[in-house]
């Protein structure tokens, strides 16, 4: 057992924090939690570690003395480790482990990780291949904002958010009408004044690649398929399978291609997902974040397994974090998949069935319903989680994604669309 120290950076609704909780337990790692709250609701609950890390500085500052207040002094604080479990924490956990003199991604890498026109600016600086983009603000002219889309990028083209998780706000365009539509839909979203992205469409099929820095030298740990097309309007994600059925060939150079863009924008250190698109000119930069997987979706992950029941993933990130030595990074031999059950309509939801059912099927290693009863669903593009998630084990990739989608069709959620919220 170590006598390591880590603080973890994580937000209150968070479905990571739990999982890096339970790694740190095993692996006898003291973890202290900071959470994402306003100032003034952290001073009411009396809570040290509560900072707004949407205010990167003055949070780095807080807790920093919140550090030096629990362990009696600024020289006195034994902390091995600082992590953001999410995006909203990876600035705040950089600027935190430099105060520290800990390893840590230069606070600039970890904000270009996190904001999508940043990102594409280094990227397209260091000659990743990514999409024509340009940057916007809401609320600005309408048709001024359409016309320099279609002279800078054209149809069909993608409106993103610039900081939004996953693909919250994101829409696809292929008509002038459909483009406004996506702009009135998220200035609702995200209010008037804030700035986004509008970039070309990438064709082809996606993957992400989960992986850890290490001085700027990527460890691919997996790279998972998606095999469902993600052609929009919307783009859900649902299925992740690993290992890729792509041709190893092109494994290589999306491992190469995400190495090259985590080095462009600086990152040095810690976990990476990375997603991409994959046509005839090879791989396309989609993101490349400065975090692990997120949801529950590690839970399908095993490393080392010819050394009893194998690591979680986050046990591989808070030994690399604490400096404590890593066993061996190859993924268990047999075919993984999580399933990310999608909101089926607005309302609210009454009842599940089939659960059970599903939990039985052969293969299936858990289910999990994450959304709760008389909860408020709410589907992409404003909506931000999922019904739950769906794990499976097999033989072989295509196997473990025929058992996902066996699983799901046997579950049955009862939603009252007459309370849905208004969009």
């Amino acid at each position: 057992m170590s006598s390591k120290r880590a603080l973890l950076l994580t937000t209150p609704t968070s479905y990571r924090t739990q999982d890096y909780l339970d790694a740190a337990a095993r692996l006898g790692i003291e973890a202290v939690v900071a959470v994402h709250l306003p100032r003034m609701l952290a001073e009411e609950w009396n809570f040290p570690f509560g900072a707004d890390f949407g205010r990167p500085v003055q949070a780095s500052e807080q807790l920093f003395d919140a550090l030096a207040s629990s362990n009696g002094s600024e020289e006195e604080i034994r902390y091995d480790a600082v992590l953001a479990l999410d995006d909203s924490g990876s600035r705040v956990a950089a600027l935190v482990a430099q105060k520290l003199g800990l390893p840590h991604n230069d606070p600039m890498a970890a904000e270009a990780a996190r904001n999508k026109y940043r990102m594409r600016t280094m990227l397209a600086a260091c000659g990743a291949p990514v999409p024509a983009f340009a940057e916007f603000r809401t609320g600005d002219n309408l048709k001024e904002i359409i016309a320099r889309a279609e002279e800078a990028i054209g149809y069909p083209c993608v409106v993103k958010p610039e900081e939004l998780n996953g693909s919250r706000g994101v829409i696809r365009a292929d008509l002038r009408c459909e483009l406004g539509a996506a702009l009135r839909r998220l200035t609702a979203l995200i209010g008037d004044g804030q700035p986004f992205l509008i970039e070309g469409y990438i064709p082809g099929v996606e993957v992400a690649l989960e992986g850890l820095l290490d001085r700027d030298r990527l460890h691919c740990l997996a790279l998972f398929d998606k095999p469902d097309p993600l052609e929009g309007p919307y783009f859900e994600e649902t299925i992740y399978v690993t290992p890729s059925r792509l041709p190893l060939k092109t494994q290589n150079k999306i491992v190469e291609t995400v190495e090259a863009a985590a080095r462009g924008l600086g990152l040095q250190t810690g976990p990476i997902h990375a997603e991409l698109r994959i046509n005839e000119e090879g791989p396309w930069i989609v993101e490349v974040a400065g975090r692990s997987i997120g949801g529950l979706c590690s839970r399908i992950l095993r490393f080392g397994m010819e050394v009893g029941n194998g690591s979680s993933l986050e046990e591989l990130i808070l030994r690399q974090a604490c400096g404590l030595p890593l066993e061996r990074l190859e993924r268990e031999s047999q075919a993984g998949g999580v399933m990310m059950i999608p909101i089926p309509e607005a309302g609210i939801l009454r009842r599940v069935n089939g659960v059970e059912e599903a939990k039985r099927v052969a293969g299936i290693e858990d289910v999990q319903i994450t959304a709760r009863l008389d909860q408020s669903l709410v589907p992409l593009p404003e909506g931000d989680a999922y019904l739950g998630f769906i794990f499976a084990k097999g033989p072989s990739p295509a196997q473990v994604e025929e058992l996902l989608r066996k699983a799901h069709s046997l579950i049955q959620f009862e939603v009252d669309p007459e309370f849905a919220l208004v969009q």
